[in-house]
């Protein structure tokens, strides 16, 4: 089916209940330029005062049947033919999005680089995402050593839309331009989602469930996580859901099919909107974006990725078939796919924050492939409400929401329908009440903004490994020496005899470490190594020159 052509306030479709259908034109009124005017659709040409009846002949005196009928005026049209509020094509505006936006974005940033300031990165992510950035800012290969000396990080997970971020990295040559890029993408999909749900359901609703979605727990967790290649895929995905509410097929398509090269993984949910077109009767377009998507997974996951890995395979099918060193069966896998309270926990809260409407919409289908491969995963990181994993998810559960509501308005159940009236607000209280217990409270805490001992033995740390230099260390540091170290994670960079090896005592793995020189020594025994610097938890030992 073709675009529809827009309304008169912009909106190009409407839906009420199951059905959809172009939105009725608005009642012509007031004219917004002409205070009080009230006019038809035609205006009536006014009697030039020469044509005026003479008293000859007086209009009282022509028959009863040639008298005009008097007319109602264009304002008092019938009540039954007035549309409502919710009827009502008006342009969504902007501004009241963009605002709250902004707000999001700065909630997002301010917490992220808090964390960052603190040196309280919870993983060598975004150290990797900047090495790979850093690489295609400089033109070259995405190595990412961090992973390995000269990894190709293509090898591992296959996103180079991650090369769209190069020109915030030329102007701002820092891991912290990612965390910026990260808050802001996220708003921008709080935006999309608020605005579809005022032009899908009228009212004053946009607003509310942009709080909403911004505050929900996947998108506070994604951002605790640091930066993930995700990021790009939430807006993406948001267009492609709004695309669907509003029957513009094609451009549901074309938002959909960049969505391969964020991750590998996203090929089948390409395939699963494909299989949203084809259920709303789109069979032709949802065929062919389905197969699409599927090959072009096969192509990622059996080509692509094993050509650039250096093991010559795609690592992360032993997250499903091995648990440990111990190999899992095919149906094992499949039998074990909620046999966690962890799991069950996380689809409680994933369709819980929306009251569940969300399962009334065909666009709950997309939630499958992520939740898919995160239930047969052995890993229990893959399983719960932490990490990134869920954040693709949040403009799924919040649009399908929306469009369920509009389903339920003309539901022959009563009660549904005073269900579907609730719904909004019942999600607003749930975004607020749950942000009680998620990252973004730590913003009301007056803690957050001060700098602990942990940080000032960090900040000295940094001062003692100069600039150009090669550097083994681990996550403490990760991320502030990678925008212009060679950076090495620890241990896993044989050969190579970095000038300083740096790391934190009180890091799990590193607690039974009594010489910090001499481990690195262990380390890299071609070279020698003395200590530097040892402050607080964080010890620097730098290589003695040769001779």
């Amino acid at each position: 089916m073709g675009k529809a052509a827009p309304g008169p306030g912009g909106d190009e479709r409407s839906r009420t209940g199951d059905s959809w259908s172009v939105p009725a034109q608005q009642t012509r009124g007031t004219d917004p330029g002409h205070p009080g005017h009230s006019g038809d659709d035609d205006p009536q040409p006014r009697t030039p005062a020469s044509e005026a009846p003479t008293p000859e002949a007086p209009p009282s005196e022509a028959p009863a049947s040639e008298a005009p009928a008097p007319e109602a005026p264009p304002s008092e049209a019938p009540a039954s033919e007035t549309p409502t509020p919710e009827e009502r094509p008006g342009r969504v505006p902007l501004r009241p999005y963009l605002i709250i936006g902004a707000v999001l974005c700065a909630l997002y940033f301010l917490y992220a680089y808090l964390q960052y300031a603190r040196f309280d990165s919870p993983s060598w992510d975004l150290g990797i995402f900047e090495q790979e950035v850093r690489a295609y800012a400089g033109f070259h290969a995405p190595v990412v050593d961090i992973k390995g000396p000269g990894y190709l990080i293509l090898g591992d997970h296959f996103s180079p839309a991650v090369a769209l971020l190069v020109p915030l990295y030329w102007i701002w040559p820092s891991a912290v331009a990612l965390l910026f890029a990260q808050a802001a993408l996220f708003a921008l999909s709080a935006v999309i989602v608020g605005r579809t749900v005022q032009q899908v359901l009228g009212g004053r609703y946009g607003p509310w469930v942009t709080v909403a979605y911004g505050l929900s727990w996947g998108l506070q967790e994604a951002v605790k996580s640091d930066f993930h290649e995700i990021a790009l895929a939430v807006p993406l995905i948001a267009l492609v859901c709004r695309a669907l509410l509003t029957e513009r097929w094609s451009a549901a398509v074309l938002w959909a099919l960049p969505l391969v090269l964020v991750k590998e993984d996203l090929g089948i949910t390409v395939a699963a909107v494909g299989l949203v077109l084809f259920v709303l009767g789109q069979r032709f377009q949802g065929t062919l974006l389905a197969v699409a998507g599927t090959c072009f997974f096969v192509l990622t996951v059996f080509v692509l990725i094993p050509a650039a890995s250096s093991a010559g395979g795609y690592d992360y099918w032993k997250k499903i078939d091995t648990d440990g060193q111990q190999h899992v069966s095919t149906l094992d896998v499949v039998l074990g796919a909620f046999d966690s309270s962890v799991k069950i926990e996380m689809l409680v809260f994933l369709f819980g924050i929306t009251a569940f409407m969300g399962l009334r919409s065909p666009l709950a289908l997309l939630v499958l492939p992520t939740l898919g491969w995160r239930l047969l995963s052995q890993d229990p990181n893959h399983w719960g409400m932490v990490w990134h994993y869920s954040a693709v998810l949040m403009p799924v559960v919040f649009l399908a929401m929306a469009d369920g509501v509009r389903r339920s308005r003309t539901s022959p159940r009563p009660w549904l329908v005073s269900f579907g009236n609730a719904v909004v607000p019942v999600t607003v209280g749930i975004a607020f009440a749950m942000t009680q217990h998620l990252p973004l409270r730590e913003l009301l805490r007056p803690e957050t903004y001060r700098a602990d001992a942990g940080t000032h033995a960090a900040r000295e740390a940094m001062a003692a490994i100069p600039v150009g230099t090669r550097v083994e260390t681990d996550i403490a540091l990760m991320a502030h020496l990678t925008a212009d170290r060679t950076v090495y994670w620890i241990g896993g960079a044989p050969g190579t005899a970095p000038d300083i090896v740096a790391f934190d005592l009180d890091a799990g793995w590193a607690r039974s470490i009594q010489d910090p020189a001499v481990y690195a020594t262990q380390l890299h025994p071609e070279a020698a190594y003395r200590l530097k610097l040892r402050t607080g938890s964080i010890v620097v030992v730098e290589r003695i020159p040769a001779g």
